[in-house]
């Protein structure tokens, strides 16, 4: 019986903390970082102000939620095991996209951009919550390939910014910019296969079989 206690208001517990995310997220963006009050976000969230402060306790914290479970992945899985660079790039790849399709990750963007001037710190944490274990995770496996021998990558970061940027300017960055822009989940997958297909052919050995991305059209 106390184990199903336990199990409810840990459900209740994060069902709560959600509210109080999505509420953040869209008062930020509406009135900005520094005018929305963490007493605002209860009222708006439904939650009690106590609640909101045992989750949370400052306003800096409430933004570092965001930005971790704006990255997180539904699927996150470990990195895919070097040998294959194609198949481990197309994974990690597919991973991206899909984070980046995400509304909420454009929201927390525009909310960074609003707020740069005067909260430096915003894009601190977003670089260092959110872009920066996703970046890590790659250039790991990239050392993990180079290491194996199925890729020769003389400057591991270069070869990672270069991947994760071939797909972000398109599936991202105009989302941001350009009014009406919309990428297909057929369109995303047919940008990671050539990221992936450029990538490869710039760094496979013999035995890292470049060519077509799995999945691919």
């Amino acid at each position: 019986m106390s184990g199903d206690v336990t199990t409810y208001h840990q459900r209740v517990a994060r069902e709560k903390r959600a509210l109080i995310v999505t509420a953040a997220t869209a008062l930020f963006l509406e009135q900005g970082y520094d005018r929305t009050s963490l007493a605002r976000i209860a009222e708006s969230s439904g939650v009690s102000r106590a609640t909101l402060f045992k989750q949370f306790p400052s306003k800096a914290a409430l933004f570092d939620a965001i930005v971790t479970e704006s990255w997180s992945s539904a699927d996150e899985a470990d990195p895919p095991p070097a040998g294959d660079i194609v198949e481990g790039l197309g994974t990690l790849g597919r991973r991206y996209a899909e984070l980046l399709g995400r509304p909420r990750m454009t929201d927390l963007f525009r909310i960074v951009i609003a707020e740069l001037p005067r909260f430096p710190e915003l894009a601190h944490a977003q670089f260092a919550h959110g872009k920066m274990p996703y970046f890590e995770a790659l250039r790991s496996y990239l050392v993990a390939e180079h290491e194996q021998g199925t890729v020769r990558i003389d400057d591991v970061d270069l070869a990672a910014t270069q991947f994760l940027g071939m797909i972000s300017n398109y599936v991202f960055w105009p989302t941001l910019l350009v009014p009406g822009w919309e990428v297909s989940a057929e369109r995303a997958a047919e940008v990671v296969d050539e990221a992936v297909r450029t990538t490869a052919a710039r760094y496979a050995t013999t035995g890292g079989r470049p060519g077509p991305a799995a999945g691919g059209s």
